[in-house]
């Protein structure tokens, strides 16, 4: 049992570290034509970050609540 819960805390471990990367910056494009362009234009940044943005937050809660059973076990 406790392997099992290890195993799936690395996991949630590395996915919330993958997520995390791959959202983009808080000023990323803010002060760039780029940036201002690209979302004009139909980029579809905005999609992946909140996508990124729910699942960094779902791997932080399930990391911590993997932690909470592993501290029990």
């Amino acid at each position: 049992m406790r392997t099992v819960v290890l195993v799936l805390q690395v996991l949630t471990c590395i996915g919330l570290i993958v997520t995390v990367l791959l959202q983009s910056g808080r000023t990323a494009g803010l002060g760039s034509i780029a940036g201002g362009a690209e979302s004009l234009f139909g980029g579809n940044k905005k999609g992946m970050d909140e996508l990124f943005k729910k699942l960094a937050i779902g791997c932080a809660v399930g990391f911590m609540l993997l932690t909470l059973v592993l501290s029990v076990i």
